[in-house]
């Protein structure tokens, strides 16, 4: 299946893709359909009430996550690209107190989030941990439509009947792009018979549905919105919300980092502690409900952004075309990860969170230092390799321990892994395609405590303060 570079990137707000992002998409689909002719009811009815319901990780976390503000927002109207965050209490109160919310081109329909909106922990949903069901009644408050989606990861959201067809075919390229590769394999072969880069190759699959200059200006708008959410994470301060009162740190480090910049003072640890500090500032705007891009989600959105700032902090050859390039590099990776394994913390831990953004960041930051293909292949698979079997498992439900820190370690192991790489010939053991297969099995294997429920882990060791 051809995933699009905006697919993997995708400009939203936090505290979490799957959990936030998702539920919103899902509320707002739901929302669409009411409003169309493709289902049936009979003639005369109108909606009077809607509710939902969400199940699995979303939940047990959905609370530390905001599932339940995002789906009530989305009830409303809004979507991730244009909620105003810092408006959205008050949007939540006013539903609240009124009992109905009345979305543009809808009638008011009568909503009590106290009542319509149900956290079911003990009804799981067959085809993902992240699934909800949508309900509407007729005035006389008898059921007419009921809907079930799944948030995939990422901020991806399907309905059940697309799920099934996704499940009921194998992970396969499109054949309308010229550079159809399904996984490492058939990038590596295909880069090697053209002579292309990886994302020369990723370029020329996106222009089949964009000129080049949109293609441009929306990876610009991309880096963008990352160079924007890493700019006020270094600038804020105190308590991050949730209960947990974990402080804010990047800009305290940021402080440090830049009057040692200005001194001149001897640091051997100073690129890591610059990754660190980037990865950090964007995964503090994430777990305050802050605007964020999925890399490939909200819970790994630091760890690409830091690479890529790292690198232009420290290459003085860094320039705006090669920030494209890093970008479509990282969107191949991504795509082949999620198209053969998953991106989602539900599904497979976090391993396929932090583990897939390390790898996409490694591969990235690997073309725009020069690497070959085979040379980035590799290191993608080194950062990946080295996040396999890594558990989901937020305190509290919330994306701040061990989730801000888990970004910055991934992004310096994303930079070591890019600096291994190219110090070889692209040559290695261990094949991409086969690390991706890893990650899938473990993912299947792997509990389901440790795959973003707080059921296990540091959710259950940690007393919360």
């Amino acid at each position: 299946m051809f995933l699009s570079v905006f697919d993997l990137f995708k400009i939203g707000i936090g505290p979490s893709s799957s959990h936030t992002m998702g539920p919103m998409t899902a509320a707002r689909r739901f929302l669409d359909e009411l409003a169309g002719n493709d289902w049936p009811r009979p003639a005369g009815t109108r909606v009077g009430r809607i509710g939902a319901s969400l199940h699995g990780s979303l939940a047990y976390t959905g609370i530390g996550h905001g599932s339940d503000r995002a789906v009530i927002l989305g009830l409303a109207g809004e979507t991730p690209t244009t909620v105003d965050p810092d408006r959205s209490d008050a949007q939540i109160a006013a539903i609240t107190e009124t009992k109905q919310v009345e979305p543009p081109g809808h009638p008011a329909y009568r909503f009590d989030p106290a009542k319509d909106l149900v956290l079911d922990r003990k009804t799981p949903l067959p085809g993902h941990a992240n699934g909800m069901t949508f309900y509407a009644y007729d005035t006389d408050d008898h059921l007419i439509l009921r809907r079930v989606y799944y948030s995939i990861g990422g901020g991806f959201v399907v309905s059940e009947e697309e799920l099934q067809r996704m499940k009921g075919r194998a992970a396969k390229a499109s054949v309308d792009v010229p550079y159809p590769f399904a996984n490492a394999a058939d990038m590596l072969d295909m880069a090697a018979r053209s002579g292309l880069s990886i994302a020369e190759m990723k370029r020329a699959n996106e222009e089949t549905r964009m000129s080049r200059q949109e293609l441009d200006s929306g990876l610009d708008a991309i880096w963008s919105a990352m160079r924007g959410c890493i700019e006020r994470g270094l600038t804020q301060e105190g308590v991050m919300p949730g209960g947990l009162k974990v402080r804010r740190r990047a800009r305290g480090l940021h402080r440090k980092l830049d009057e040692e910049w200005r001194q001149n003072r001897p640091n051997p640890l100073l690129a890591n502690d610059w990754l660190s500090v980037y990865a950090m500032a964007v995964n503090e705007e994430n777990a305050a409900g802050g605007r964020v891009v999925t890399a490939p989600t909200n819970g790994a959105a630091g760890t690409l952004p830091a690479v890529l700032r790292y690198w232009l902090h420290f290459h003085p050859e860094a320039d705006q075309p090669g920030i494209r390039d890093f970008l479509l590099t990282a969107a191949a990776v991504g795509g082949i990860i999620k198209s053969n394994a998953s991106i989602s913390g539900a599904e497979v831990g976090c391993q396929g969170e932090v583990g897939s953004a390390s790898a996409m960041a490694a591969a990235g930051l690997a073309a725009v230092m020069g690497g070959t293909p085979a040379q980035v292949e590799n290191a993608a698979e080194i950062a990946l390799e080295h996040h396999l079997g890594m558990t989901c498992d937020p305190v509290a439900g919330l994306v701040q321990v061990p989730c801000i820190e888990r970004n910055a370690l991934g992004a310096v192991k994303a930079v070591t892994a890019a600096s291994l790489a190219l110090k070889g010939d692209g040559t290695h053991f261990v094949p991409l395609d086969a690390a991706i297969e890893t990650m899938r099995q473990t993912g299947l294997d792997m509990s389901e405590k440790y795959k973003e429920t707080s059921l296990g882990g540091l959710a259950v060791n940690v007393v919360e303060c």
